[in-house]
């Protein structure tokens, strides 16, 4: 079941950017992943994406400000962040580049 549970997200979250990249859905703020917006991800990507990853933005660590960094830490080891072109490094060191005070230690 918990496979199941993986791969539908896994399926939803690619189905979400691949639509908001085309601008056919404005997505709402209302939905989350470990406490943060959708929208509040998004800000993040570009200090995530490599070749040439940006430095992470100010709406991108007040998102993270407010994040379940353990549950985010959950998605390390995934396909998931791959798959959406993230490089799971570059996301476990955003933490530390906002000067999060209570970096999850993964």
């Amino acid at each position: 079941m918990e496979a199941f549970k993986i791969k539908l997200f896994v399926v939803v979250a690619v189905l979400l950017v691949a639509i908001s990249s085309n601008g056919v859905l404005q997505i709402s703020n209302a939905q989350t992943i470990c406490n943060v917006s959708v929208s509040g991800l998004m800000a993040c990507k570009s200090a995530v994406t490599p070749p040439n990853p940006t430095t992470p933005s100010t709406d991108c660590c007040t998102a993270l400000s407010h994040a379940d960094l353990r549950c985010l830490c959950s998605y390390r080891n995934s396909n998931l962040l791959p798959s959406l072109g993230i490089d799971p490094n570059l996301a476990m060191q955003l933490p530390g580049k906002c000067k999060l005070p209570h970096a999850a230690h993964c």
